[in-house]
């Protein structure tokens, strides 16, 4: 259900190129930072979020998505399903197009409510496992 093939590859193809990732800092040992070098490598421009607001794999932090001051296609979320709803809803008021929750991450009311408000959704799945199965 939340983790469909066609939502994944039109999330990876077709939703833009500038991921905002939510939980990510300049700890190399955490997985935000190695899928954030994948998302690069395929072409992504990846968007740091976190309190640190740490500049990332040569691109600048924020501490929090609405800090951003351009425009953000996908929210990328690494933090923990009890807060990742609140950043769903923040993704839908920023105007995102989508939203991946990371694997172990899931939230079905904010499920519920993202899809409800337009957006594309993909919750428990690692855009660093699916984008190269694209082929």
């Amino acid at each position: 259900m939340y983790g469909d093939p066609a939502t994944i590859r039109k999330i990876l193809t077709e939703s833009g190129d500038t991921w905002a990732i939510v939980g990510l800092s300049s700890n190399q040992r955490r997985a935000a930072y190695g899928v954030a070098d994948v998302l690069q490598r395929y072409g992504k421009r990846i968007v740091p979020v976190h309190p640190k607001a740490e500049t990332v794999h040569g691109e600048r932090g924020y501490p929090s998505l609405e800090a951003i001051p351009f425009d953000v296609d996908v929210v990328d979320v690494f933090v923990n399903s009890d807060l990742a709803g609140a950043v769903a809803d923040e993704a839908v008021a920023r105007g995102a197009k989508a939203v991946w929750y990371q694997l172990g991450v899931i939230d079905e009311a904010a499920y519920e409510r993202t899809r409800a408000a337009g957006l594309e959704m993909v919750m428990d799945r690692c855009p660093a496992i699916e984008i190269p199965r694209l082929g």
